[in-house]
């Protein structure tokens, strides 16, 4: 696997730079986090869709730890419904995820206390560079850019969690925004075996990209 995980690049967006805190409902982030790791698989030719289950196609480990450990656990289990294992992944994802960006430099934990004996934690950005290319790539997407297949997944994630204020809009701007990233994951990234900047969009990673985005809007509901 190369690059940044797309678990990654959603967290980065859900926090505040500057004080560290997330911008958007736990259970929001949590569900994101557990169908950006999955989608994370679909992207490395590790899991499909089919016949309504997420299935293991190649058990071969990626290198991502996190990740790895998802894939572990779905190819030692009966197949589940994207539903389902959204709900079965969701806990512990975020802090392994914020624990990977502190190793790595990208961010720091700082752990206050309040009332004397609350720990909270909070994130701000060390390394910009990160979440800077996954803007750009946002931005392209939005501006009418095609995007690859990792960006039109991130765009669907970001849709589903209705994160527009997280990419610093609100109003009209806002619901504008929304409905460009509504058409990137309906289509404009998984439009078949065509290339796309010298890649190849497939069909599969598309199918596992919508069951997601369709089971975590069930989860959260109309209009959360």
């Amino acid at each position: 696997m190369t690059g940044v995980p797309l678990a990654e690049e959603l967290l980065l967006l859900a926090y505040d730079d500057e004080t560290g805190k997330a911008t958007m409902p736990r259970i929001s982030l949590d569900l994101g986090m557990a169908a950006a790791a999955l989608i994370e698989l679909a992207l490395a030719g590790r899991i499909a869709y089919d016949d309504g289950a997420l299935t293991v196609v190649d058990p071969t480990p990626t290198g991502e730890p996190v990740i790895d450990d998802v894939l572990a656990r779905i190819a030692a289990d009966t197949p589940h419904s994207p539903s389902s294992w959204v709900q079965r992944l969701r806990h512990g994802l975020r802090d392994r995820i914020l624990g990977d960006l502190c190793e790595h430099g990208v961010v720091r934990d700082v752990d206050e206390t309040e009332l004397g004996f609350i720990h909270v934690h909070r994130y701000p950005v060390l390394d910009r560079s990160v979440e800077a290319d996954t803007r750009q790539r946002l931005t392209a997407a939005l501006t009418g850019a095609p995007p690859d297949e990792r960006t039109a997944a991130l765009a669907t994630l970001v849709a589903v969690l209705r994160m527009e204020s997280a990419l610093g809009l609100s109003g009209e701007a806002a619901e504008e925004t929304h409905h460009r990233l509504e058409e990137i994951a309906s289509g404009a990234g998984f439009t078949g075996e065509v290339s796309i900047e010298g890649s190849v969009v497939r069909p599969s990673v598309g199918l596992v990209v919508a069951a997601l985005g369709r089971a975590v809007q069930a989860a959260l509901g109309p209009r959360h």
